[in-house]
């Protein structure tokens, strides 16, 4: 197993241990029937992750203006994935829906994906 590869299963074997599991909810807009005039229901994805929802500190609320009070930070282990969160995915975690704001982070040396960090807004 490459090194990096190792790094990922530790993220994950300490994120798993140290947080919690969150949901990512990907939404795909129904499809519009011109026959019909009507858009058919959204369909949603649900993919289990494992995160840690953490404060954002007083230094990063000095230097990032786009952090607003009630905002967190999520970090989410990449490994066992199938696909990365997007801007448009929500994600579900202590009860609430918080939607993702930019720029989401991968961390990814050498191309490997160990870990995601998101701002997140309820």
């Amino acid at each position: 197993m490459a090194f990096y590869d190792e790094m990922a299963v530790m993220a994950l074997d300490l994120i798993t241990e140290f947080g919690q599991q969150v949901t990512i909810r990907d939404t795909v807009k129904g499809t519009y029937d011109p026959a019909t005039g009507k858009t058919g229901p959204d369909t949603f994805t649900d993919r289990t992750a494992q995160g840690m929802l953490l404060d954002f500190t007083g230094q990063e609320f000095q230097t990032n203006t786009l952090i607003k009070v009630g905002d967190k930070k999520l970090k989410i282990a990449a490994k066992g994935l199938t696909a990365p969160p997007t801007l448009l995915s929500k994600v579900l975690v202590k009860g609430r829906t918080w939607s993702i704001i930019p720029p989401l982070k991968e961390i990814n040396p050498a191309g490997t994906a160990l870990l995601y960090e998101l701002q997140v807004r309820s």
